[in-house]
């Protein structure tokens, strides 16, 4: 058995982690998972108050999801989805056009949420060349927007710092002023304005529904998505609505687009696909892009784009299971939940150093008064860790994203530790 600090210095040795200045780097080095619960090397556990980034969904080592993908191993653990099909991933497919917004017909697997909505991009910009409308190349986005890391997504996407250090490399976008913290009719009456001059080179408006997760849990007003879809078909550009961290159940709905009845030509899905498990994603599509598609194999009208995990089996028949777990109960227990973790956030707003708390379902961002020269949301998450729980940063923006199935009980005990860290005190 290898000891915790022996892990962790061949961790410093031979890793690289992702959005981690590895100078500073001290691994806590996590052994197991139980509910809502992780466990490292020695023996601690802590709440998992960011869900393993955004995707555990019914918590750490749920019977039904452990047997749906040992069951699964009986049978096989990979076969390609380029030319084969296989039993999980048809009905996978089947399940989540079932509960997706009316319309979308048409699923198409890859591994990630920066390929779900890459697929969409890439999607959309074919269906225009097929259709006989080249010019459609451009894209629409908010500003402040995340959609992945992968060159398109960081394209669409709206964070500085990643166009500062890509910029060249990148799809070109046009950026739309973000209507978090408005009545959203700026933001409205430029989407107009760029579609009335521009709808002949634009292809789609790339949106994440309800509230901009990576930006800081920036919260939109109600109605600004379903004017927006309005408009998009009033110019004839897709939506694409990206619900890797808003879809399944994180707003309280199975996806955030169902609270305002927009049903959009793609939805960019992940993270919480598997239940946190496996590593899958899935673009949703419409029968008439799907269509635009067909042809003549001689005609080369096919789409020119796959995964070698592609619809991996394993993956899909814990999807399956986490939809059926989702529908049966762990929905209905995050609806039972919001009311509580609002009541906990109210309180965290009045901590001396908290500047706002805002929240959509079962996201939400505490944003703290800055401090110049320090990084208060990192230094924060680390005092929290004292007490017990795991948390992760957005520059000054503190995240709340427990797993769905968290109890009334771990809410308290989130919130208690939260309130220590951003007070300073030590643990006990």
């Amino acid at each position: 058995m290898w000891s915790d600090d022996t892990l962790a210095e061949l961790d410093r040795r031979v890793t690289w982690h992702p959005f981690t200045q590895m100078a500073e780097w001290s691994p806590l080095v996590i052994a197991r998972g139980e509910g809502s619960w992780l466990f490292d090397t020695a023996g601690r556990r802590y709440l998992d108050g960011v869900s393993s980034l955004w995707c555990n969904v019914h918590g750490h080592a749920h019977p039904r999801l452990d047997r749906a993908l040992r069951a699964q191993l009986d049978r096989i653990a990979h076969s390609t989805f380029l030319g084969l099909s296989h039993e999980p991933g048809i009905r996978l497919a089947a399940a989540l056009v079932e509960v997706a917004p009316a319309g979308l017909t048409r699923v198409f697997y890859s591994d990630s949420g920066s390929t779900a909505v890459e697929i969409a991009l890439k999607q959309s910009f074919q269906y225009w060349q097929l259709r006989g409308r080249p010019a459609k190349q451009r894209f629409l986005r908010l500003a402040d927007a995340y959609h992945g890391d992968t060159l398109g997504a960081v394209g669409v996407g709206g964070i500085d710092l990643f166009h500062r250090v890509f910029g060249p490399l990148l799809v070109p976008s046009i950026a739309i002023p973000s209507p978090a913290g408005t009545d959203g009719a700026a933001a409205l009456a430029r989407i107009e304005a760029e579609l009335e001059q521009r709808a002949y080179e634009i292809a789609a408006l790339v949106v994440e529904p309800l509230v901009q997760g990576a930006a800081g849990m920036l919260v939109h007003p109600a109605g600004f998505l379903s004017r927006a879809a309005a408009l998009c078909r009033q110019f004839g550009v897709h939506l694409i609505v990206d619900e890797v961290a808003t879809g399944f159940g994180r707003t309280g709905t199975m996806f955030a687009c169902e609270q305002e009845s927009v049903a959009p030509d793609f939805l960019c899905l992940a993270k919480g696909i598997t239940g946190g498990y496996l590593p899958l994603a899935a673009t949703l599509a419409t029968e008439e892009i799907y269509s635009a598609f067909l042809g003549a194999r001689s005609e080369l009208k096919h789409f020119f784009h796959g995964h070698t995990y592609t619809a991996n089996p394993l993956a899909c028949a814990v999807g399956l299971e986490s939809l059926a777990l989702l529908r049966e109960s762990t929905l209905s227990n995050a609806q039972a939940r919001i009311p509580e973790l609002t009541e906990a956030l109210a309180r965290l707003s009045a901590v001396p150093g908290v500047r706002a708390v805002r929240q959509c379902g079962m996201m939400a961002g505490i944003e703290l008064e800055p401090i110049e020269g320090r990084a208060l949301g990192v230094e924060i998450c680390e005092r929290v860790r004292a007490h017990g729980v795991i948390l992760r940063p957005l520059g000054d923006v503190v995240v709340w994203m427990p797993p769905l199935s968290i109890t009334a009980d771990e809410i308290l005990f989130l919130e208690r530790a939260t309130m220590m860290g951003i007070m300073g005190n030590g643990p006990g």
